[in-house]
């Protein structure tokens, strides 16, 4: 990483649930306007480590800080103004509007009477239509499709604005035109508002792609992070994902591609 000092940063987190311990020792730090993406096979601890990072899951050894204040000094409700968190879940049990589940990311930020006001609503409306979703505004959240729910949650973590965002698979569902839509929209925030983000990926051509630089886990312990130059290589990806890969180059782009299987 540059020089720029590390807006969220990790410190030999050791993590788990009960007694079982699924982070080892896990270090790393993000920059304003960088993109970090934590890549690995199922069972890696990606979720697990975005959880530590949010504050959701306190570690059992190590420390995560916050522009260099660790997490467990803040309260929960001036956390959630610097940092927002999208789940892999997209569901709710409740029949809100598309509005309504954006508005939800005003709520760290609403005074004391909890209601929200014009400037909330007008955050709201941008987030939608820079997620292609006004016209959606007033439908049911379980009325539309999966990818459309991603966009939705995608859109509440806008209007939240965050200081940093953790999303976990945050192309889930969309097709691949959509997938374009969001990565070009997080560069858009990365670069205009210094937003940090991290982001658990199944798709390594996408983080190669889009990341700044790229964590692998395997079984909770770091075996890289760096470009995708240093991390994504072929010794690298066989040994995490136990299988054989290819790993060329884009002929359009030039960035790092990553395919099942040995080369014919």
């Amino acid at each position: 990483m540059s020089a720029v000092k590390a807006l969220l940063e990790a410190r030999g987190v050791v993590a788990g649930y009960r007694d079982r311990e699924v982070l080892h020792d896990i270090s790393l730090e993000v920059a304003p306007g960088e993109l970090l993406a934590i890549v690995g096979p199922n069972g890696a601890g990606k979720s697990t480590l975005l959880k530590v990072l949010s504050g959701a899951i306190e570690p059992w050894r190590g420390a995560v800080a916050l522009d260099g204040r660790p997490l467990r000094e803040f309260d929960r409700r001036a956390l959630a103004r610097r940092i927002a968190s999208l789940g892999q879940e997209s569901n709710s049990a409740f029949a809100f509007t598309v509005l309504e589940m954006v508005l939800m990311g005003r709520s760290p930020h609403l005074g004391a009477l909890r209601l929200e006001g014009a400037r909330d609503l007008r955050i709201a409306a941008e987030a939608l239509e820079r997620f292609d979703l006004t016209a959606l505004a007033a439908r049911a959240i379980n009325e539309i499709s999966g990818g459309e729910r991603r966009r939705v949650l995608l859109a509440r973590v806008l209007a939240q604005e965050p200081e940093v965002a953790l999303l976990d698979e945050p192309t889930a569902f969309l097709d691949l035109k959509h997938v374009a839509e969001i990565f070009s929209r997080l560069t858009q925030l990365r670069a205009q508002r210094a937003m940090a983000v991290v982001a658990t990926l199944h798709d390594l051509n996408a983080a190669a792609l889009y990341a700044d630089r790229i964590l692998l886990l395997k079984d909770g312990r770091a075996v890289g992070c760096g470009s995708a130059e240093q991390v994504l290589t072929a010794d690298n990806l066989r040994m995490v994902y136990e299988t054989a890969v290819y790993v060329g180059r884009n002929p359009v782009n030039g960035a790092v591609t990553v395919l099942p299987g040995a080369p014919a």
